[in-house]
């Protein structure tokens, strides 16, 4: 059965993307929809300049984490810097960026929250929402909650991430959409190399590659 297709209307007010946040949350799931054989695994990460966004996505062989595929998209900046609603400003973009690769994923990394935001509906969820795709929540900083061990916990003590200390930084795995929190954390621990969360690195690296462009 096919997820009907979400749409997010293009201009919003912060009061209107906080209720359609909180409406989108419930729509959130959290058991796993992957294949039996993890194959391809995409980074997905946006950057700006000026008014303008770039959303760019790396999609990666999942054994060897051999590159296989990047795209980019440009778009002008239509919603604000709002801390908790990056997603209305980023999401559109990597949207974008994922629908425009050749090789679908079978689950991306987002470079943002998922389930760990404030209205538990981070940049991750909305990816997994509107590309109808299993995605991973990878942040480098807390947004809420607080610490318990290796994992996070909102105000109900429920877990809302894994923590992945890496030396003196810290990753906080989350779900996004159609995965589990366990899947989650065990295909970030496999995409992990010396440099850091390859296809997230990927991407950043497109990102920054096409701002740098616009720049000169």
């Amino acid at each position: 059965m096919t997820s009907k297709r979400i749409i997010v209307p293009q201009h919003l007010t912060t009061r209107d993307a906080v209720t359609l946040q909180r409406k989108l949350a419930s729509l959130v799931s959290q058991q796993s929809t992957l294949p039996r054989e993890i194959r391809h695994v995409a980074g997905s990460d946006g950057a700006y300049y000026g008014t303008r966004a770039v959303g760019a996505a790396a999609v990666v062989d999942y054994d060897s984490l051999e590159l296989m595929e990047t795209t980019t998209v440009r778009a002008r900046v239509t919603f604000p810097y709002v801390p908790g609603l990056l997603s209305f400003r980023e999401g559109p973009v990597v949207v974008r960026a994922l629908r425009k690769l050749r090789r679908k994923p079978d689950v991306s990394i987002v470079d943002g929250h998922g389930l760990a935001h404030t209205r538990r509906f981070g940049l991750a969820c909305y990816v997994g929402l509107i590309a109808n795709l299993p995605t991973i929540g990878v942040a480098k900083s807390r947004l809420c909650g607080r610490e318990v061990g290796e994992t996070l916990v909102d105000a109900e003590g429920n877990v809302t991430a894994v923590i992945l200390r890496l030396g003196k930084k810290s990753l906080y795995v989350s779900v996004g959409h159609k995965i589990s929190l366990e899947d989650a954390t065990r295909i970030v621990k496999h995409c992990l190399s010396r440099r850091g969360l390859e296809p997230v690195l990927l991407a950043h690296q497109e990102a920054k590659r096409l701002i740098w462009s616009l720049k000169t």
